[in-house]
């Protein structure tokens, strides 16, 4: 079970290449299963798991993030250009093996603001196989 907080001082992008968001600030982490180094989720054991992910974006600006297990986009949440500042998540229940791996991406050319407590990620193992 975790949760954690992207706390980069303000906005966090945009980048030419789709980037793994880093939620640096961890406030949860019992059993250590995610890395606020890299961003990384790593199963501990095989199971479904569900995850959340919510974010702040700001004004003027685009944002899409990603949930991704392994290489492959499990939801999406977006907000386009606006004059507001927006907030946008997504969640989802997954299988994984042991050692899949769960993170979260920013697309290209996209920004969201990751300061504070507004844009975070969490999961929690629901059950075992």
């Amino acid at each position: 079970m975790f949760t954690a907080v992207a706390d980069q001082g303000g906005n966090f992008g945009p980048f030419e290449a789709e980037t793994t968001v880093v939620y640096n600030k961890v406030i949860t982490n019992i059993g250590n299963a995610y890395d606020g180094t890299s961003g990384i989720f790593k199963a501990p054991v095989a199971g479904y798991y569900y995850f959340t992910f919510f974010y702040h974006a700001g004004e003027n600006s685009k944002s899409a993030l990603k949930l991704m297990k392994s290489d492959s986009c499990i939801v999406e949440a977006f907000d386009k250009n606006a004059t507001t500042a927006d907030n946008a998540g997504n969640a989802a229940f997954l299988q994984l093996n042991e050692n899949d791996q769960v993170y979260v991406r920013l697309s290209p050319d996209n920004r969201i603001w990751a300061s504070g407590y507004t844009t975070t990620f969490s999961g929690f193992l629901v059950s075992g196989m």
